[in-house]
């Protein structure tokens, strides 16, 4: 398992019950998981002392209850500072395993500038969100172009991108469906040397359409192949969904681009440790393509 174990300003403290208990910056939240089908009693004072609790419905989604807790705060993570602030069905606008993925796309990306200084790298993040894969792309040194059917989401990394004091040219934001750009690039003969993508198990694009993961991302992964450069560095593919383990992360991204332009693919889980247990908290699965092992 690949572990996100680099963080200072957030941590899983404890689970129990369907929730984990998180501390993140200075204050505590409470948020359902449903990896936590174990009860271990809660004996971590900070069950107690939560700011923030986000409750399931049983007729599905939910709701939060706040004890002192601001609109928004803002956490880092290496030289980046993010904003959170609690939203709809349990986020905070920032998925901290991921830091784990972040972490591979910079070293991947700063190897590649050290072979070659001169090289402009390109990266394509689909499904962005709030960012954090994109500015941690942009900060090792690539040009990002970041692509979100939100404006929403667009707008919050835009404030991501601000507070870590990356230059404007870096990055590329657009408000679009992922699948509909990747057509027009392809149409346009643009390229990119490092895909990073997070799909959501379900969705719809700015104009209804629908996105079913399982139905989706195998003619996804091969329609976003065409876009790599000639000489492309990475892959990056995340799923939450139970049904894409890292074994099929793993048979599509060799299926798609290992025959095709050789290289390694890896996949494993990612996860979160656990305070309290010294356990980790299982977060979904990732698969990577590289150039070189």
């Amino acid at each position: 398992m690949w572990i996100a174990d680099n963080w200072k300003d957030y941590e899983v403290l404890d689970t129990s019950d369907g929730e984990k208990l998180e501390r993140w910056g200075d204050y505590i939240l409470v948020r359902p998981d449903p990896q936590v089908i174990w009860s271990t009693g809660h004996d971590a004072k900070e069950w107690k002392q939560k700011n923030g609790h986000y409750h399931r419905s049983v007729k599905g989604g939910g709701q939060w209850e706040f004890f002192d807790l601001p609109n928004e705060w803002t956490i880092s993570y290496r030289e980046l500072t993010f904003h959170l602030k609690p939203f709809s069905f349990k986020h905070t606008g920032l998925f901290p395993e991921q830091a784990v993925n972040w972490d591979w796309c910079a070293q991947k990306i700063r190897a590649a500038k050290e072979k070659d200084p001169g090289r402009e790298l390109k990266v394509l993040n689909l499904f962005a969100y709030t960012g954090g894969a994109t500015i941690s792309a942009a900060n090792a040194g690539a040009n990002v172009t970041h692509v979100d059917a939100s404006k929403g989401m667009v707008t919050w990394a835009k404030e991501n991108a601000v507070s870590s004091n990356i230059p404007g040219d870096k990055i590329r934001w657009l408000v679009d469906d992922c699948a509909k750009f990747v057509e027009r690039e392809i149409r346009r003969g643009n390229t990119y040397d490092g895909i990073i993508m997070d799909p959501p198990s379900y969705g719809r694009g700015p104009k209804g359409e629908i996105w079913k993961i399982e139905e989706s991302i195998f003619p996804f992964i091969e329609l976003t192949s065409k876009v790599l450069s000639k000489d492309p560095v990475f892959f990056l593919i995340n799923s939450y969904t139970t049904g894409l383990q890292p074994a099929v992360l793993s048979y599509m991204l060799n299926t798609v681009l290992t025959k095709k332009l050789g290289g390694h693919v890896v996949a494993d889980e990612i996860g979160l440790p656990v305070t309290r247990s010294g356990l980790v908290l299982p977060c979904g699965a990732s698969g990577r393509w590289s150039r070189d092992a």
